[in-house]
């Protein structure tokens, strides 16, 4: 869930702009944490972000009211992140089919002369 990640993470970052709070190091850090952990968490729901989101602005010590700032764009921002979480899904498989080719091969030859075998 790539794309809910950095929604979550950036949504959270412009809340805390919009408060007037400044964030140092830590924080974003600690937000990045909490946005990775609340996004493997997540369902693959439309809008399921928003619901997430609550937990990534308590850790900044913010309101879950502000979820409402984003939920205005949140619509459109749900179509993008479709789109990052599936590109990063396609591009993890391939990267691992890649890596894996000749694991593979091997496996399949292997199973290939067992099933002669037992012929």
């Amino acid at each position: 869930m790539d794309g809910t990640a950095l929604y979550e993470a950036v949504a959270a970052i412009f809340v805390a702009q919009v408060r007037g709070i400044s964030l140092n190091v830590g924080n974003i850090v600690a937000i990045s944490i909490t946005a990775t952990a609340a996004s493997i968490g997540a369902a693959g729901i439309p809008q399921a972000g928003l619901v997430t989101m609550v937990m990534v602005l308590n850790v900044i010590g913010l309101p879950a009211e502000d979820v409402a700032l984003i939920l205005v764009v949140d619509w459109i921002l749900d179509r993008f992140r479709t789109t990052i979480n599936v590109l990063g899904d396609a591009y993890g498989s391939g990267i691992v089919a890649h890596l894996s080719q000749k694991d593979l091969e091997e496996i399949s030859l292997d199973e290939l002369n067992m099933e002669m075998t037992t012929l």
